[in-house]
């Protein structure tokens, strides 16, 4: 018996449930695509794999409806596969151990992937059903969404006839996207050399940031959250300014695309400047938190001086003060806000991801802009700064933004649906996430879409969770809609 028996609608649920079992975050997703593959071949549908994983699923229409024009709907197969700290799990080959809890559907200890498990969901339960007279159907499944929309740059729709797609990656019911940001990722290498360790004088500190609200670094990056790889750097590079600090071991984040939540650093500094760095690094928390108290409470600094010594060779000095100099000068967070609409975020990037390799620091953002130029002049700016302190950068996984249509006759439409629907009008909104919808209108001529979903919650993180009775009523209207008899 499954863990989402019993809840409406079932077949949405059960398709979840199914989806869930199969591990799928970016870069894993060859099973959940033959898993896709396989529910084509069983019901005779047509369907084309490319060797990315994409894969595009085509039902003819009910005899009533040949004469439509076919819809295409849209989803991404892959998930931010993250996990708490305290969770023993391997997200690559174990299933979600999924739980209900009051009306929300959790994963334990993990990222639930409703973001967009929910929207694959959607698209087979379509394909699936037999009592409702539909016009044909296109559904287009791509990777690797999660780490630069891949799959959808690469993905082949020639086949395509549809012309008006709704695309099922939006996280709050009632609000409908009709235009994201284009973004782009930007990796930082920064070289540093090693040296034996110090000797007895040296004494090795544990820094770890932690408590963080984290979250999705588009959805979320113009909420003032704070960025623990971010704090980290700045925190050491103060001290390097400072102190003989030699870099030992550095790790934060999980993704570039989103906020991170925790990082951590050990160091090697003089036995006799432990007092004075300990009690620089009390001052610099006590005002992180301050700057934080409303916005991100849970933040906190752990500051563990351990009487012992490292053997083996470190990072020299001048290194380590270069490479926390290079964090501090590249950009973070929000760059611009709209001047169009008031509130939204114009570009933006994150630092997500911080590993410490061999030969140096590596750095991963997620760059996103509504102005494509913007986005690349931001670019082209990280790989100046980088260049100017020593590194070295490389942007990729460049993509589009999706542009507001002035004239949708899909949007027109689906929003007389809700109003009859629901007595109400949805909010049409802009976002600073980046949608596929962008890149998939570059392959498609005069597309026309709309993105919805239901209610998700803390997407990209542990917590992540997904409203049952929101994903009932989106079901219900995405099947009025199809049907068009309202």
């Amino acid at each position: 018996m499954g863990v989402l028996e019993g809840l409406q609608p079932e077949r949405v649920f059960h398709f979840f449930e199914e989806i869930s079992r199969i591990p799928h975050g970016s870069g894993n997703t060859r099973a959940i695509s033959d898993y896709l593959k396989a529910f084509a071949d069983e019901r005779g549908l047509f369907y084309r794999q490319d060797e990315l994983g994409n894969i595009v699923i085509i039902k003819e229409a009910s005899p009533a409806r040949k004469e439509e024009e076919p819809y295409i709907l849209q989803a991404h197969v892959d998930m931010v596969a993250v996990r708490a700290k305290d969770v023993e799990i391997d997200m690559k080959k174990e299933p979600l151990r999924l739980k209900v809890e009051d009306g929300r559907i959790f994963a334990e200890g993990t990222s639930l992937g409703g973001d967009d498990g929910i929207g694959v969901a959607y698209c087979l339960a379509v394909l699936d059903e037999q009592t409702v007279s539909l016009p044909s159907l296109e559904v287009i499944l791509t990777v690797d969404e999660e780490t630069g929309m891949e799959g959808a740059t690469d993905i082949d729709l020639s086949m395509l006839r549809g012309r008006r797609m709704i695309n099922l990656d939006q996280e709050e019911e009632g609000i409908f996207i009709t235009s994201c940001a284009g973004g782009a990722r930007v990796d930082v290498e920064i070289p540093m050399e090693r040296e034996d360790a110090p000797g007895e004088a040296y004494r090795l500190i544990a820094f770890r940031i932690a408590g963080l609200a984290g979250g999705h670094s588009g959805m979320e990056i113009g909420k003032g959250l704070g960025n623990a790889n971010r704090l980290l750097g700045a925190l050491l590079g103060g001290l390097s300014l400072r102190y003989d600090i030699r870099l030992v071991r550095m790790n934060g984040g999980l993704a570039d695309n989103a906020i991170p939540r925790e990082a951590a650093a050990e160091v090697l500094v003089r036995g006799e400047d432990v007092p004075e760095i300990l009690s620089y690094a009390e001052a610099k928390e006590q005002k992180i938190r301050e700057e934080l108290r409303e916005k991100d409470p849970g933040f906190f600094l752990e500051k563990l001086c351990r009487n012992s010594t490292v053997s083996g060779a470190v990072y020299t000095r001048k290194s380590t003060a270069e490479a926390f100099a290079c964090i501090c000068k590249l950009p973070n967070g929000v760059i611009d806000m709209s001047r169009d609409v008031e509130g939204l975020v114009e570009t933006s990037l994150n630092l997500g991801v911080m590993s410490l390799q061999e030969d140096g620091l590596r750095l991963s953002y997620a760059v996103r802009s509504s102005v494509d130029q913007s986005r690349e002049n931001l670019c082209r700016h990280m790989l100046q700064t980088a260049e100017q302190n020593g590194a070295k950068a490389s942007v990729r996984n460049a993509y589009p933004g999706w542009a507001y249509r002035k004239d949708s006759p899909l949007r027109d439409s689906m929003v007389r649906i809700y109003e009859k629907m629901y007595g109400k009008a949805p909010v049409l909104e802009a976002i600073h996430a980046g949608l596929e919808c962008g890149i998939l209108s570059g392959k498609i001529p005069d597309l026309d879409c709309v993105s919805i979903g239901p209610d998700l919650q803390n997407v990209h993180t542990a917590e992540e969770s997904m409203d049952i009775e929101s994903v009932g009523r989106v079901w219900d209207y995405l099947l009025a809609v199809l049907k068009q008899e309202i």
